[in-house]
């Protein structure tokens, strides 16, 4: 028996096979003709799940909308680990850029739904790590935010003009800068007593003193 009840099903097969070929070829390359040929079903079938292109693309989108979600690891650990899964994402074979930001620019329509929602996307991101700066008391806590958010986005269309997985690094390590000149707790810092110890012992050579100065003299 299929999981779904036969209208969700084909409501899920026409999104799966919509987002594939939209994230594939592009929104505006992608008519629903090509939807529906792909799919084995007439276009007027197709418009009874989605009565036009414009509700299949918000659709298509709102997939991809997944809030923030909150996490009791520490905050930098919680970005930088984001950074991470921008390097995996980008190394796969599937990666086109950012849906959203795909959206906007073929789009060309700011007051069109998708454009809508994709700005409606990247500022809730914006606004969850505002939110988590400003209970760390962090000085200018929505410039920070908005710093942060712009490493993600250069991140993203470098790896797509690039081809190079490893400007996450870069975007990680900029990010992790940021952060923590701005008093945001380092989980992996080494304590200031260590270092201090550290240090110190660095100064000290094995020999004593007077061996020192005994091996001068041979010297």
């Amino acid at each position: 028996m299929s999981r779904w009840p036969a209208k969700e099903a084909m409501q899920e097969r026409i999104l799966d096979t919509a987002g594939r070929l939209f994230y594939g070829q592009g929104i505006r390359a992608v008519g629903v003709d090509t939807i529906a040929a792909e799919i084995g079903i007439s276009k007027r079938t197709l418009y009874n799940y989605f009565p036009s292109k414009d509700e299949l693309i918000v659709a298509y989108l709102s997939r991809h909308f997944i809030q923030a979600k909150t996490s009791d690891r520490p905050l930098l650990e919680q970005i930088l680990r984001y950074f991470d899964w921008l390097e995996r994402w980008f190394a796969s074979d599937t990666f086109r850029g950012c849906p959203f930001v795909n959206a906007v620019a073929e789009l060309g329509d700011p007051t069109h739904p998708g454009a809508k929602m994709a700005v409606a996307f990247k500022e809730q991101r914006r606004l969850w790590l505002r939110d988590a700066l400003v209970r760390l008391n962090v000085a200018d806590p929505d410039g920070l935010a908005t710093q942060v958010a712009i490493l993600v986005e250069g991140a993203i269309i470098a790896a797509l003009i690039r081809g190079d997985p490893g400007v996450a690094g870069a975007a990680k390590a900029a990010a992790r800068v940021l952060l923590t000149a701005a008093g945001v707790p380092d989980p992996d810092a080494v304590p200031e007593p260590v270092r201090r110890t550290a240090r110190a012992q660095s100064h000290k050579s094995p020999a004593s003193a007077p061996a020192r100065k005994a091996r001068s003299r041979v010297s």
